[in-house]
């Protein structure tokens, strides 16, 4: 029953995020052959890491990464603080962690909960199964990640 509220919970923040997020809906990446004709941007782009964390992690996580955003009240945990993760791995941003974590997933709550999306399956979806874009976008959003860091 929980895993089931809990994949209720991401589908329902996932649909939240594509509603209210023209940018985030699925076609962004478009194959070049289905480009719009005077599209301001190439089949290729794929936007910057804060972009990204805007229209996919704030919800949850808040616009400064603190854990607080409209949507954390809805969770059954706190989502983490994502400003203290190199804080809590010795002082040194774990890029190849967080790059996993993001892709993968975890498997287990030391997260803080199972209620946080996996999105790498997400962004290849979103992508158009282009693992290169998939891979950008995920280093992209890493990239941002580090720089909120607490000094």
């Amino acid at each position: 029953m929980t895993s089931r509220r809990s994949l209720a919970t991401v589908i329902i923040l996932f649909a939240v995020c594509l509603a209210t997020n023209p940018a985030a809906q699925v076609g962004q990446s478009e194959p070049a052959s289905d480009q719009i004709p005077g599209d301001p941007l190439p089949s290729t782009y794929v936007p910057p890491g804060k972009q990204t964390y805007k229209e996919y992690c704030a919800a949850c996580h808040g616009l400064d990464g603190k854990g607080n955003g409209p949507a954390a009240s809805s969770l059954r945990k706190q989502p983490a603080n994502l400003t203290t993760i190199a804080k809590r791995h010795g002082g040194k941003f774990p890029d190849e962690y967080v790059k996993s974590v993001l892709q993968f997933g975890l498997g287990f709550s030391s997260h803080g909960s199972s209620e946080m999306p996996v999105w790498g399956p997400i962004f290849q979806y979103v992508e158009n199964y282009n693992e290169a874009a998939v891979r950008r976008r995920i280093n992209n959003l890493c990239e941002f990640l580090e720089t909120i860091q607490e000094k």
